[in-house]
């Protein structure tokens, strides 16, 4: 059964609308209008409302850059969020950056919530949690917050500096930080004979690695999958997939997932989306997710 899941009771974050190709998001006490390709229907609050609600606005200047014009020109450019569930707290820092991202991808909190459920329910102490293209590291925040040792994994420098930042402020340490092409990363493991009690892949449409590596979703992915199943503690262990690439649908994660571990267990497949106070609801990814316990 294929499942739709968005996140809950987040204090510090509220889709408030989206249509026209935008979204209207509260982080905090800032409101952003930021620009948004899967929102191709009308959007339900008038467009004064959202002229009287946003703070700052991001302008693009092409499909890849832009810029933030704001209301206040004293309105600052980097600010914290916290997030909490039953079992943790976190903290990040966010911040206004030409490509219109913040810092942190939303719909992810339901897949923090797994993590850290995943993690306390575990017999084996101070499990190992892998986090692949890994940004600026919420999953890694999560999964050591809830005790696991981590390594986060990701090919850009500084968003990896980033995401020590936000295990600074949230009060963390000892996550291990990697700069290194994702596929590359687990190879590597592989031959170490390494093994992991958790691992979460967030992979891009497209993306490069810091020596110039290529990765292109549907061409790496499958090879990826049959790889870093192999990285799977054989007794106790989760794994997370999660796709942003509008070609891909749940049943083609499910098909992934069980092609490169036909033994899975738990499998869960579905779309993870953002319901916005205004009514209407944005779809933000598929994913695929299972465990196994002792």
């Amino acid at each position: 059964m294929i499942a739709l899941l968005t996140p809950q009771h987040w204090k510090d974050y509220e889709l408030i609308d989206c249509g026209d190709f935008e979204k209207l998001e509260r982080f905090g006490d800032a409101i952003l209008i930021r620009p948004e390709p899967q929102a191709v229907w009308a959007k339900v609050l008038p467009e004064k409302e959202w002229q009287r609600l946003h703070t700052i606005k991001f302008k693009g200047r092409s499909a890849t850059s832009g810029e933030w014009i704001k209301k206040d020109k004293n309105a600052a450019d980097r600010w914290h969020i916290d997030y909490k569930n039953n079992d943790v707290a976190i903290k990040f820092r966010l911040g206004l950056t030409s490509f219109k991202h913040v810092g942190i991808f939303p719909e992810q909190a339901v897949n923090w919530d797994y993590i850290s459920e995943r993690v306390r329910s575990f017999k084996t102490e101070s499990p190992k949690v892998l986090n692949l293209f890994a940004y600026t590291g919420g999953a890694s925040l999560i999964a050591r917050a809830a005790g696991a040792d981590t390594t986060h994994v990701d090919s850009i420098r500084q968003v990896v500096t980033w995401a020590n930042e936000n295990q600074d402020i949230s009060g963390l340490d000892n996550i291990r930080w990697v700069v290194e092409d994702a596929l590359k990363f687990v190879k590597r493991e592989l031959k170490r004979g390494k093994k992991y009690n958790g691992i979460i892949l967030d992979p891009p449409a497209y993306g490069h690695g810091p020596n110039g590596e290529k990765w292109k979703l549907e061409d790496h992915i499958s090879e990826m999958m049959q790889d870093v199943v192999q990285l799977l503690d054989p007794d106790e262990h989760f794994l997370i997939l999660n796709t942003y690439s509008l070609g891909f649908s749940s049943v083609i994660v499910e098909n992934l997932i069980k092609s490169a571990y036909p033994q899975v267990q738990n499998l869960q497949t579905g779309e993870l989306y953002l319901q916005a106070t205004s009514g209407i609801k944005l779809p933000l990814g598929v994913f695929g997710k299972f465990y196994k316990n002792r």
